[in-house]
């Protein structure tokens, strides 16, 4: 066996790298005081909202939401549902009515930030892909919020809202992804600083201070937790020196934000407290509006289903994009590059877990010794082909089916000829047959000098695919996880 080297670095988002260089803003308007980290709250109280199925305060929340009907709007031509999963279409209203009027004039209402927000089958896993606001997309034909309807037409996604309210972006996004979606959930500016100040702030990281007087937002360098007016600036700015003032660039930010929404909301410390989980929750309810189908009982099946959601589950991307030729300050969508993404979301599924083979000592007249359990197998995880970040969505998998993966790195030199491999340390045989047992195909083989009670996962060009266990989600560049440092990204 070759020596096993460096670790893994993961680069699978190098697959969707289109290369083309973020695209300059247009020029700055009022109206655009945009907010996307304000999306994290809809995510934050799906992920917590499983931890009052003991309180009785569902009545309560319930009444406290803003809801709307828009079955007559979305169409018979919909997107087939092909699983168990759930989509929740998360919206950033721009409204200056009310509580928002301190933040400008701007006549009528957009969603100038939209995110498709995928829960796996049996709450495995979650997902926030962001559709960047000045994407050129083919907004089908909509009903408009004030009668008639919009004929379909080429444009920028955030005009779908503009025209036909939250129904029209529903059907843009279906139309563009083929995916269905259940819900919908929608926030405005005075609702996201309730939220996070419901949380008693939230922690993020920034390079260097910040003196952005538009923005009203003064930050010190380094890790710092923000509140109220404070935190709504630092995910709106574009003017304040964080990042190179393009959308894309403010998405990663806000990404980051959501991410540390999702931390703090998860956190063992506020779910043990009743009071603050619930106070939580209800400054969620009554800062959103949702579709009239997310009812009581749909709230419940779906906190069932995340019940034991942790922050390391929970990942946020950009749907890759490119040029728009006609125009540099707008992008389109990549469709070599984004249609696995949509098509992987679309067949997402989990499958029972088969029970692993048991294991036969030595001996014709030995008797059977019970099969070891996945969580006592220490796997060591090495990539052998020249596949970017295989090793690490092969970890992902074996985690999902409850092996404990010790280690990812690469087997060097990488091998186009190289074949999969289950080695084993001495004392590790029945660790190893486990393994092979959940990955047939492959049997182990002793490793002498490997570690003692380890296994060893050797990645190589004819796969290793694990029956039973949820096809990993292809990587994109830049993507954030929700329990990764604030600091990271700085």
């Amino acid at each position: 066996m070759q020596r096993l080297a460096a670790p893994d670095r993961g680069r699978g988002g190098a697959y969707y790298n289109t290369g083309a260089p973020p695209p300059p803003e247009p020029p700055v308007r009022g109206r655009q005081w945009r907010v996307l980290g304000w999306l994290s709250i809809g995510l934050s109280a799906l992920l917590v909202v499983g931890s009052l199925t003991g309180y009785g305060f569902w009545r309560r929340l319930d009444g406290q939401i803003d809801r709307e009907n828009v079955d007559g709007k979305l169409g018979a031509n919909r997107p087939a549902k092909l699983n168990n999963s759930m989509n929740i279409l998360l919206m950033g209203s721009d409204s200056r009515a009310g509580e928002n009027a301190r933040y400008g004039t701007e006549e009528g209402q957009r969603s100038d930030t939209t995110i498709l927000l995928h829960l796996s089958p049996g709450g495995e896993r979650a997902i926030g892909m962001s559709f960047p606001r000045d994407s050129m997309v083919q907004i089908p034909s909509c009903k408009k919020t004030g009668g008639g309807t919009a004929p379909p037409r080429l444009d920028m996604i955030n005009s779908a809202y503009a025209q036909g309210g939250p129904a029209c972006t529903w059907k843009t996004i279906e139309s563009i992804t083929n995916i269905r979606i259940d819900h919908y959930v929608e926030v405005d500016f005075a609702g996201f600083k309730r939220v996070v100040d419901a949380l008693d702030g939230v922690e993020i990281c920034v390079p260097k201070p910040v003196n952005d007087p538009k923005a009203e937002l003064y930050l010190r360098k380094g890790r710092q937790t923000v509140r109220g007016d404070q935190a709504l600036g630092y995910v709106r700015t574009r003017t304040g020196g964080l990042g190179d003032g393009s959308d894309l660039s403010r998405i990663q930010r806000q990404q980051t934000f959501m991410a540390s929404v999702v931390k703090k909301a998860t956190d063992k410390g506020m779910l043990a407290d009743p009071g603050k989980t619930y106070g939580f929750l209800s400054a969620v309810a009554s800062s959103i509006k949702a579709d009239d189908r997310l009812t009581i009982s749909a709230m419940q099946k779906l906190a069932g289903g995340l019940r034991g959601m942790s922050a390391g589950k929970v990942r946020f991307v950009t749907i890759p994009v490119q040029a728009y030729p006609q125009d540099p300050n707008r992008v389109q969508i990549n469709p070599a590059v984004a249609g696995p993404l949509f098509e992987s979301i679309r067949r997402d599924n989990t499958v029972p877990q088969p029970a692993p083979a048991p294991v036969r000592q030595r001996g014709p007249n030995a008797p059977r010794q019970p099969p070891v359990p996945p969580a006592q197998v220490q796997v060591a995880v090495y990539n052998a082909t020249r596949t970017d970040g295989l090793g690490q969505r092969t970890a992902e998998q074996l985690k999902e089916k409850g092996f404990k993966v010790v280690k990812v790195g690469t087997r060097k030199p990488a091998s186009a000829k190289a074949k999969t491999e289950i080695l084993f340390g001495p004392g590790a045989r029945p660790q190893a047959a486990a393994l092979a047992a959940a990955m047939p195909g492959h049997p182990p083989k002793l490793f002498a000098t490997g570690k003692p009670g380890q296994v060893y996962l050797i990645v190589g060009n004819d796969g290793a695919d694990l029956p039973g266990a949820a096809k990993p989600l292809p990587k994109v560049a830049g993507e954030i996880r929700a329990d990764q440092d604030v600091c990271r990204q700085t």
